[in-house]
């Protein structure tokens, strides 16, 4: 799948789309599931809980809302890659992690639901021929093609796992 057309997403998306490397996406999408239980093998249960401020997201929460946006950057894909293209709605990113119990489930169970999602989602992507990949729709207002949804969702992980890194351990 190729990297997707600047026409093919709105603006704000391209910070993510930057962060994934030249080459198949889903072979990105693939490198993150081991780069996602490499980082979290020695995660202790406090520090799953940490937060670098009292406003900002726990450990656990940051991974929940990588789950949350990767089912919905994939439901998206799916729609547009079947022609339906009505307006989906966007999503409250802080309002989804306030009504979460992601600090009530185990650590070991989130990296669990990442693997086997995104194993999920890399054999839609994979599977998608290059004229779905090309098709297109509108979420919250912006157009977004179904190869620049894939980028998007292995750049958005690319963006918190570095923030993890950065802020967190």
């Amino acid at each position: 799948m190729k990297r997707p057309n600047k026409d093919e997403y709105a603006l704000y998306y391209h910070t993510y789309i930057e962060k994934v490397p030249d080459g198949d996406v889903v072979k990105s999408m693939n490198k993150q599931i081991a780069e996602v239980k490499r980082l979290f093998e020695n995660v202790t249960k406090k520090q799953s809980e940490f937060r670098y401020s009292p406003e900002k997201w726990s450990v656990k929460e940051v991974l929940g809302h990588i789950l949350e946006a990767e089912r919905i950057f994939a439901y998206r894909a799916l729609r547009f890659a079947r022609n339906d293209n009505k307006d989906l709605h966007g999503f409250d990113e802080n309002e989804y992690i306030h009504q979460s119990n992601y600090n009530e489930i185990k650590l070991t169970d989130l990296i669990e639901e990442f693997c086997a999602l995104r194993t999920s989602n890399m054999l839609m992507f994979k599977n998608f021929t290059d004229e779905m990949s090309l098709r297109s729709g509108t979420s919250n207002g912006n157009k977004l093609s179904v190869r620049a949804l894939a980028y998007i969702m292995t750049g958005h992980a690319y963006h918190h796992l570095k923030i993890l890194k950065e802020r967190y351990f």
